[in-house]
């Protein structure tokens, strides 16, 4: 079973943050072969949330989860969305959405969560209850799709 931690920027040591940029780049900009401004200031915004889990002390897979208004309006985010190579074998990416979706729900439970996913991942997505909600798009040279997961109705729909 694997034990996540979500971290407030200014909550995270310098060897955290080391290792949660250290594999943000080598599978953003390394494995996916695409140079984009991987620190927007987002990261030490008050309200921006990393959630991640370790394995012999490192982090294997992590997710960015920002405020309503800082990305989308009027929508909470996650973003981020990682598993390093090595461990996508045991499929702990379902558990790590499942994990930020939650996060999220807890945060700001009356706000609706908008991604921007990779459209090879729709599917994925999809199986965790979000809505593609627009036409796929470049985005640092890998099509994207917005997504949407609505706020579960009172009536417990």
């Amino acid at each position: 079973m694997l034990k996540w931690r979500c971290k407030l920027f200014d909550e995270l040591s310098l060897h955290e943050l080391y290792d949660l940029l250290k594999i943000r780049t080598d599978v953003f900009v390394v494995e996916q072969n695409c140079p984009y401004p991987e620190l927007d200031n987002i990261d030490k915004h008050s309200e921006t949330k990393h959630l991640f889990t370790l394995d012999k002390d490192k982090p294997v897979a992590y997710a960015r989860i920002i405020a309503p208004e800082i990305s989308y309006p009027s929508h909470s985010s996650i973003g981020r969305v990682l598993v390093v190579e090595e461990h996508r074998q045991y499929k702990i990416g379902h558990e790590l959405i499942d994990q930020a979706i939650g996060v999220c729900r807890n945060t700001w439970p009356t706000t609706s969560i908008k991604i921007g996913a990779q459209s090879r991942l729709e599917n994925f997505y999809q199986s965790h209850g979000f809505m593609t909600s627009s036409i796929p798009y470049m985005e640092d040279g890998i099509e994207h799709i917005s997504m949407i997961l609505t706020v579960p109705s009172e009536k417990g729909d």
